[in-house]
């Protein structure tokens, strides 16, 4: 049954926790998923989550509850509790790569004292291994657990090997296939497992087509890859191949998920991971360089408005379209630039298709150029008496979207060639930078049409 946490439900909680009332407190627990009580945990403080926490005796559940947990919440979380409760509460329960990103957000001297206090020695040396990758890269997702068996094996021998691992994983996404160097040779399927003879040997069963990934290679570029590919997990190897990790659909999906919200808070015009929950100052900071820069922005806009002042003094029926021309600007190069974003995003946009791309966006452009500028036309040629001013805002507004979306398709891959997240050319900057120059050329055709037809 799906949990949905109601004012209602956490008052109650709350109550039960003021009165340590545990055994209520307990079943409650029992009843829900780890998801469901890392929801309730964002909405208690420190004392009453710690409370809470303290009477899980599912050490799994418990170590799930903190993996499911925001980082912000997780770290204050776990600055209340002694390092022997974090190793033996849940670091014993949690897959290496979870456990690297838990102790990850410990303080040096605290991150020592956890390790000191796991009991598995080789889990604790797989974490100190992660804990060396950047957290961007695919060694920094990876986890360490994985079957592999060696193809020099039969059948018989490698299902006896696949068994004994087994039994420390929790899932089993493929079992890949090494040589006496650890070497990944290929992988080996369920059906060729189940249907073929065990006295068949490894190495004439095995499909040696592996897509694997360096374990320095960019987080996102290894979920595109999953993604292409339709894989659940990814193999990691180092520089000469060997296999040292493997990284699951889950932390695919939580970088997928993480890219995707940071393009589109770059789109808003934010500069910064922020949530909801962070600090007023963190909000402020990752929201105001964008809003400055509008801001110049409608400075520029007035100065422009001040050259042409004259003019819109004896036209004034021309600042009517004035909004017009600037929203039409801003939405025509956010479109095109977001196109674009995305497909280098994806790394659906090669260098060979990139004229292709930009002709096509020009071609794109141009019909609504058509479009839209003959509606305004029509409506001009209707309501306005100026024919000055009805052809002003529609060549004009023309001109404009075709100029927008080439500005809008060539910033993003200039940022992108640069090195500089394309995802900063969209919103904010895309919407300014036409509202000043659509303005400038309102305003330059209008002079001119208006000194030629009157």
């Amino acid at each position: 049954m799906r949990f949905e946490l109601t004012r209602e439900f956490l008052d109650d909680l709350i109550e039960i926790i003021n009165n340590e009332d545990s055994k209520k407190a307990f079943q409650i627990l029992e009843e829900l998923y780890a998801a469901d009580i890392a929801e309730i945990y964002n909405e208690l403080n420190i004392e009453q989550a710690k409370y809470l926490y303290l009477l899980i005796d599912d050490g799994e559940k418990a170590a799930d509850v903190i993996a499911e947990l925001d980082d912000d919440d997780r770290e204050r979380f776990l600055a209340v509790l002694p390092s022997d409760v974090i190793a033996g509460k849940f670091i014993d329960h949690m897959d290496s790569d979870d456990a690297a990103d838990v102790i990850a957000d410990l303080p040096e001297k605290k991150q020592e004292e956890v390790l000191q206090h796991i009991k598995d020695l080789e889990q604790a040396g797989d974490i100190v291994d992660l804990l060396t990758y950047d957290e961007d890269t695919a060694g920094g997702i990876m986890a360490k657990e994985y079957i592999a068996v060696n193809i020099k094996m039969n059948l018989e021998e490698a299902i006896t090997e696949i068994r004994k691992q087994a039994e420390e994983l929790d899932e089993v996404f493929y079992v890949y296939v090494v040589n006496d160097d650890n070497i990944l040779q290929g992988t080996l399927s369920l059906k060729r497992l189940l249907l073929s003879k065990t006295n068949r040997d490894i190495k004439d069963i095995h499909n040696s087509n592996v897509i694997s990934v360096k374990a320095d290679m960019s987080d996102e570029d290894a979920a595109v890859l999953a993604d292409k590919y339709d894989l659940v997990a990814l193999p990691v190897v180092d520089t000469i191949g060997r296999l040292i990790g493997l990284i699951t659909y889950d932390d695919l999906v939580d970088v997928m998920r993480e890219e995707a919200e940071k393009d589109y808070q770059m789109i808003s015009g934010i500069t910064e991971d922020v949530e909801h929950s962070d600090r007023v100052w963190v909000l402020t900071r990752a929201r105001l360089p964008w809003l400055f820069i509008g801001l110049l922005g409608g400075i520029f806009g007035a100065q422009i408005i001040g050259i042409f002042e004259e003019v819109l003094a004896k036209h004034a029926t021309m600042a009517f379209f004035i909004p017009l021309i600037a929203a039409m600007g801003g939405n025509v190069g956010v479109q095109s630039s977001s196109i674009v974003v995305q497909g280098l995003a994806n790394k659906t946009l090669k260098s060979e298709s990139i004229f292709k791309k930009i002709l096509k966006e020009l071609s794109v452009s141009l019909i609504n150029a058509i479009v839209l500028s003959s509606l305004i036309l029509l409506y001009n040629l209707v309501f306005s008496d100026s024919y000055a001013l009805t052809f002003t805002v529609s060549s004009a507004l023309f001109i404009i979207i075709i100029f927008a979306s080439a500005f809008g398709t060539f910033v993003p891959l200039a940022l992108n060639y640069l090195k500089i997240d394309p995802a900063m050319a969209t919103g904010p900057f895309i919407t300014t930078a036409n509202d000043i120059i659509g303005l400038f050329i309102y305003l330059i055709i209008g002079v001119a049409l208006f000194g030629i037809m009157n």
